[in-house]
């Protein structure tokens, strides 16, 4: 949940050196983010006093400037005060103010935010731009492509299952709920299943993986049933998450994994509050029950009925993965160099010249198939396009020649956002929107970056040249033009060209 708030970071500090400190089992989730810069582990070496003073003789070689406490330790303070670092920023609170250069108070207000907008005030308060944007985890292509290949046997729709939860038990909806979710989404939408853990939780997992078999054929189990607890780095488990349809899961850290790698989420939740951990962005459910006693935040329930979560039942939270589940198919286009001719940076109508063929394409849609459209348009951050103009050529599109919707990111590269391609950010946004199953979807361009957004989802990629490229070896198809691409499509499907 820091993540918005490191970015944030960043995009105010572009030339600056940033350092993360953090304790080894989570640093996997932030290797690969361009956000930052270096990461230091705070390790069990680290711990009593003399431990805290060796850390602080290591950073204090660093010769940071400033600190920014997103932890609320004691410790988080101490060190930093200890380090000789002479900005220590975070929020007045476990009797650390005393250690802080800038104290940011920690009243009614603050505690009602969801953790995200927590971390953005801190920056704020502390007179820092903040721009407000969502989890993103960095995956590396071949990340995606090994957690494709373990599900490659299961069928479509995948549905994660993450019956665990380390904070406690109040926390923890029941398995057997879960196995009948999992039954459901077998026998009713013809999916399949991924059930995760940690080493802790096998014991879990594999009741319900039992409690599945018990429904299914033996010969079927291999192709709707895949246990996959305790056989996962932290890293693995995120890309097998954003390789799957959907995660149905309590409040956990794979929760946050979950949306921070664009999977539609699914979330139980108990004694624990949605307002304050709960998923972000368009494509999740939060089922829960409203009751007297929660959210209590027990690691335990002191009842001893766990009511919260004893009430919900698996209909309900069928329900929800039904309403998340996309099934429809879309054709993706590029813009520039696909649609319409590339004279870098398009900021005039006088200069949109449209193929000529494109009206070809109203026979994928005839079919079945969006028609979606999906441009980097990053002149508006350089001052060269206004975003006006953007919208206004998406919108002659939807207009004109029928597509179903335009999605742009404006962002420069140095940015790092998650929607421009090749990250499938503005993908995601239109699986959820509109229920699309980017396995089953086409994505054409004339870049590699399209290509290669297409490899990270699955997607089938189509080359057309009428651009900046010729070929390239991310292209499972490479077509001369539109009506190429249109007639590669529909016989894929197996209608009559």
């Amino acid at each position: 949940m820091t993540m918005p708030a490191l970015r944030a970071l960043r995009l105010a500090n572009r030339t600056s050196h940033i350092a993360l400190l953090v304790k080894p089992w989570v640093a996997p989730l932030f290797e690969k983010d361009p956000n930052i810069d270096e990461i230091i582990l705070y390790s069990a070496s680290h711990a009593g006093f003399s431990g805290k003073i060796r850390l602080s003789r290591a950073l204090r070689r660093h010769g940071f400037c400033a600190a920014l406490l997103f932890q609320n330790a004691f410790d988080a303070a101490l060190i930093a005060m200890l380090s000789g670092i002479p900005e220590r920023i975070g929020y007045s609170r476990d009797m650390r103010g005393f250690l802080l250069t800038t104290a940011v108070p920690f009243d009614v207000l603050t505690k009602r935010l969801h953790h995200i907008d927590y971390y953005l005030n801190l920056l704020d308060i502390a007179g820092l731009p903040t721009t407000k944007s969502m989890p993103w985890m960095y995956l590396q292509l071949e990340e995606r492509l090994a957690a494709r290949d373990v599900l490659r046997a299961l069928k479509r729709p995948v549905v994660a299952v993450n019956p665990g939860a380390t904070y406690g038990s109040s926390k923890r909806w029941h398995p057997w709920k879960f196995a009948e979710v999992a039954k459901k989404v077998i026998e009713d939408i013809q999916g399949s299943v991924v059930v995760l853990g940690g080493p802790a939780e096998t014991a879990i997992a594999d009741e319900i993986c039992e409690a599945v078999s018990g429904s299914l054929p033996r010969a079927l189990y291999s192709e709707r049933v895949l246990c996959v607890a305790g056989k996962t780095n932290l890293r693995q488990l995120a890309a097998l998450i954003s390789e799957c349809d959907l995660l149905v899961t309590n409040d956990s850290g794979p929760m946050h994994m979950g949306y921070a790698v664009g999977t539609p989420v699914v979330a139980v939740f108990g004694s624990t509050s949605a307002d304050h951990t709960g998923p972000v962005g368009g494509g999740y459910r939060i089922v829960k029950k409203n009751i007297d006693c929660a959210p209590c935040f027990e690691r335990t329930c002191r009842r001893g009925d766990l009511k919260c979560m004893d009430l919900i039942a698996p209909d309900e939270v069928f329900d929800a993965v039904k309403s998340l589940t996309g099934r429809r198919k879309a054709i993706f286009f590029d813009r520039d160099g696909t649609l319409c001719k590339d004279v870098h940076y398009l900021n005039r109508m006088e200069d949109l010249e449209i193929f000529w063929k494109v009206d070809v394409i109203r026979r994928l849609k005839e079919k079945g198939f969006l028609l979606i459209g999906v441009s980097n348009q990053s002149g508006v951050a350089r001052g060269l396009v206004d975003e006006t103009f953007v919208r206004k050529v998406n919108r002659l599109f939807i207009d004109s020649y029928g597509f179903d919707d335009f999605y742009y990111c404006p962002h420069h590269p140095d940015d790092r956002c998650s929607c421009r391609k090749p990250e499938p950010g503005l993908l995601y946004r239109a699986r959820t929107e509109h229920k699309i199953d980017l396995k089953a979807s086409y994505i054409v361009g004339d870049k590699e970056a399209d290509l290669l957004l297409a490899r990270s989802v699955g997607a089938t990629g189509i080359l057309v040249k009428t651009g900046k490229e010729a070929s390239s070896a991310y292209a499972d198809f490479i077509a001369e033009d539109l009506e190429q691409v249109t007639d590669f499509v529909l016989a894929e499907a197996g209608h009559s060209t």
